[in-house]
């Protein structure tokens, strides 16, 4: 009588134990579960990152747009698409200042801030990288003492010094120009990038100092010819942020130039169309507005290779 059997089960022989087939498929699941987990998360984090970043850009988009719309139309269609293009805002914007008999372009005020920010710019490189340069290869007494000083002034908040800074400006009859925004600079007093370069020199082999005071270079032409060629992504850093936050400055040039209109920077002369005429020309605004952030934006785009670099090798995370 012949019987229907179960199929024979193959049992797999390894040194100290039995191991039935079924089991290998478990790793092969676990490790399928775990990719289509990892997965499903990289798409939420990029999801969520998307959703941030477009938060953040949907103002300046809004703002591009808006100065491309009639000025009567800008908070009547707050969306993206503008259905009367125009390039009024810019023309009228241009050449709408005035104060009496002087005509006041917003080119004038490009210029003005143009001026003190490369001011700024050399001031801070120059003498930034000179203390940097001393605190981190030279050895003086008291060094560690004002070294943690200039790191304390860190914590200082400016507006602190901003009454004993105006009264020195003002007995020195520098208020009302350019000066009281750059001789600052020319005096190292931004603590930030002094530490910023102190990092990058120390990170830089002492064997090139002690070689060249061999050949019988002194330290001023270590500094320039050794030092300061090899500080180029804390130099172009130094620049970009010192550039950055002196062209956004409104409140160091409200205080110093306000009595002068021919010396307003573009911030000045944003606020200035507020106060032009009895109603505020929204359009003209915005168009002024997208034209000053043009330079930050091509700052930014060009120097943020040399950025990226010069914060990785600082020591600064």
């Amino acid at each position: 009588m012949k019987t229907d059997s179960a199929p024979a089960t193959t049992i797999v022989a390894t040194p100290g134990r039995l191991e039935w087939p079924e089991e290998k498929a478990l790793p092969k699941r676990n490790a399928t579960f775990a990719h289509i987990m990892s997965r499903i998360k990289s798409v939420l984090k990029h999801v969520g990152l998307l959703a941030a970043a477009v938060t953040m850009i949907y103002p300046v988009v809004w703002m591009v747009v808006s100065s491309f719309r009639p000025a009567d139309r800008i908070f009547r269609e707050p969306g993206l698409i503008a259905s009367d293009f125009t390039t009024d805002n810019y023309v009228y914007g241009w050449d709408a200042l005035s104060y009496g008999a002087l005509d006041l372009p917003f080119g004038l005020f490009m210029t003005n801030s143009m001026i003190v920010v490369i001011g700024c710019i050399i001031g801070n490189v120059f003498s930034c990288s000179l203390a940097a340069y001393a605190f981190a290869r030279l050895k003086f007494t008291a060094r560690t003492i004002l070294f943690a000083a200039m790191l304390l002034t860190i914590m200082l908040p400016s507006h602190v010094v901003l009454v004993p800074q105006y009264i020195i400006f003002s007995k020195l009859g520098l208020v009302g120009t350019f000066w009281p925004l750059i001789l600052p600079k020319l005096l190292a007093t931004d603590s930030f990038f002094i530490f910023l370069m102190v990092q990058f020199i120390r990170g830089l082999p002492k064997e090139l100092d002690e070689a060249a005071l061999i050949d019988g270079c002194g330290h001023f032409r270590i500094f320039f010819n050794i030092i300061m060629p090899l500080m180029v992504p804390a130099i172009a850093t130094t620049a970009i942020f010192t550039f950055i936050w002196t062209w956004n400055d409104f409140f160091g040039s409200m205080i110093y130039l306000q009595g002068n209109p021919r010396m307003y920077t573009v911030q000045l002369g944003l606020r200035a169309f507020q106060d032009s005429a009895g109603s505020t020309n929204w359009g003209s605004i915005f168009a002024m507005s997208v034209l000053s952030l043009v330079p930050i934006f091509l700052a930014f785009l060009f120097g943020q290779r040399f950025l990226i670099k010069g914060i990785a090798t600082t020591g600064i995370k």
